[in-house]
């Protein structure tokens, strides 16, 4: 063997490679891990021209975030940060914001409680009187659903008679006129096109801004669940100033009621790319959130609602789902509710041997009763799982929305982690950012302990769904390698691999998982090059 490029010495390496579990030193050829093993060991194979550093803390597989939208994200977090505010403050906020618009601009805002309706029902009318005459835009904390004023509903053109390809619509009121109520993607976009739009400049400093602080978080690669109509110019503006902080795998979404041609477009976009970004997968949307009532439940939530798939012919779904099996494309699908999910894994298994083991997965899996757990380890799907958003979101007294609308049976089914892993099943780990913060050491130790890191105060929900640290960061490293198709070339440290690190101050399996958001990242490596 030639001499390595570089030579990487630790106080520990946590390889996740069964075989040789702990290593001192990895050396690295063209972006390729070529050796590990103790320090003097692999010292000896550095040559004349070979890079030799000394490293103050402990390296891992770099760390990937199974589930973010980076790009969506800019839009989904625009304007104003409304996370976990009550409604006066909410309120307070929108005032100041409208009062400080210029002319022809909107307020815009995000992470808006579902809570904060209760009494009020979901109307965005409670809002006109703090923005007047200026249009208003919130979205929900989950996503999928939006307030608009008075005034947007003008603006935009809603009458409440809008019909969409999905079960997406415009709420309306008592008196049959729109509510303010907005649900789901396609109702969102149409309000949105009457927008203003942030240019591309300002979206291009913002995400340099979410990839850098990734990075910061110790976040080497991302699977980005969408494929948004600026990624392709932002990829490119990015790449033209320098190397991404971050690689990005993207998988464009597959809309419900997706033509056939829309399904082509979606392959020939297979493998294009950058130099640390590429297109590979596709994404889909079986249901909603259980928050706002379009999650697909086996029988009604308290409200009546989730009765049904977003796709208004589930059976399109499985003809666009078998196009990219045969395909040979990897699939992820968005399935929060139990029939949701059920139904995703039935379509998997009828298309039969093509499915290749660890090369689709289900986003999400909110609630989910016995008799499925186990079909995810038989069927070899990958559960992509987010568990903050029961921590952040829930609570262990049941008295929160989500389990409100779902009662106590099915709400103690609710991110079922160790009883997937226990059954065999692959879970890769993220946060399904902005939905919650990207941070994979508040994620992981939130998976842990089942409750904000930041709030001892709060009483676990379902602990016994805990992690171990140890499964927790290899659902950030081997899992969602496999959670890719990757498990060849990602995920854990060993010859062959891509030279793809995260740097810890210290042993993150050495510590109580109360302290894990506490241990500083000294670094980032992609392609054995420092990346932050």
């Amino acid at each position: 063997m030639s001499a390595p490029d570089l030579v990487l010495i630790a106080d520990a390496i946590i390889t996740l490679d069964p075989a040789v579990p702990k290593a001192q030193a990895v050396a690295v050829s063209d972006g390729t891990i070529v050796a590990f093993g103790g320090a003097e060991e692999i010292r000896a194979l550095a040559g004349a021209d070979t890079r030799v550093e000394h490293i103050t803390g402990v390296l891992t597989p770099g760390l990937t975030d199974s589930h973010t939208h980076v790009v969506w994200g800019l839009e989904l977090t625009r304007g104003e940060q409304l996370t976990d505010l009550d409604l006066p403050t909410v309120r307070e906020r929108v005032r100041s914001a409208a009062e400080a618009s210029e002319e022809g601009a909107w307020v815009h805002g995000w992470g808006l409680d579902p809570n904060l309706f209760t009494e009020t029902g979901f109307t965005g009318r409670i809002f006109d009187d703090v923005t007047a005459e200026v249009p208003m835009f919130l979205r929900m904390r989950d996503g999928h659903s939006a307030m608009v004023n008075s005034a947007a509903i003008r603006a935009a053109g809603l009458t409440g008679d809008e019909s969409f390809p999905d079960e997406s619509r415009i709420g309306v009121a008592e008196d049959g006129a729109p509510s303010g109520y907005i649900l789901e993607i396609r109702a969102m976009e149409l309000v949105l096109s009457h927008a203003p739009e942030e240019s591309l400049d300002v979206m291009a400093v913002r995400l340099r801004e979410v990839l850098s602080g990734m990075a910061a978080a110790g976040i080497v690669t991302t699977y980005v669940m969408d494929y948004h109509r600026f990624t392709q110019p932002l990829m490119e503006r990015l790449e033209s100033e320098g190397d991404l902080p971050v690689r990005l795998k993207f998988s464009p979404f597959v809309y419900p009621g997706a033509s056939r041609a829309d399904l082509e477009e979606i392959r020939a976009l297979q493998g294009t790319g950058g130099r640390r970004w590429r297109v590979e997968g596709a994404k889909f949307f079986i249901d909603g959130t259980i928050d706002n009532g379009s999650a697909w439940l086996a029988w009604p939530d308290a409200y009546g609602q989730g009765t049904k798939s977003i796709w208004s012919d589930p059976a399109a779904y499985r003809e666009a789902l078998t196009f990219f099996v045969h395909s040979g494309i990897p699939t992820a699908t968005h399935a929060i509710g139990d029939q949701g999910v059920a139904f995703v894994l039935d379509a998997l298994e009828a298309i039969g041997p093509q499915v290749a083991v660890g090369a689709h997965r289900i986003e999400h899996i909110e609630t989910i009763p016995d008799e499925v757990v186990p079909r995810f380890a038989q069927l070899g799907v990958v559960a992509s799982m987010q568990p903050i958003a029961g921590t952040h979101h829930t609570r262990a007294d049941l008295t929160d929305n989500w389990s409100t609308r779902l009662g106590p049976e099915r709400a103690s089914h609710g991110w079922r982690c160790r009883d997937l892993h226990d059954a065999g099943a692959i879970i890769a780990l993220g946060s399904d950012w902005p939905i919650v913060p990207y941070d994979p050491r508040v994620v992981m130790a939130d998976t842990i302990l089942r409750r904000p890191v930041e709030r001892p105060d709060v009483e676990p929900i379902r602990a016994e769904q805990g992690l171990t640290t140890r499964e927790a960061l290899e659902g950030y490293t081997a899992n969602a390698a496999r959670a890719a198709g990757w498990q060849d070339v990602a995920g854990t440290i060993a010859v062959g691999k891509r030279a793809d690190f995260t740097e810890w101050e210290t042993d993150p399996l050495a510590v109580a998982p109360e302290l894990l958001p506490d241990i500083t990242i000294v670094a980032t490596w992609i392609d054995g090059e420092r990346a932050s």
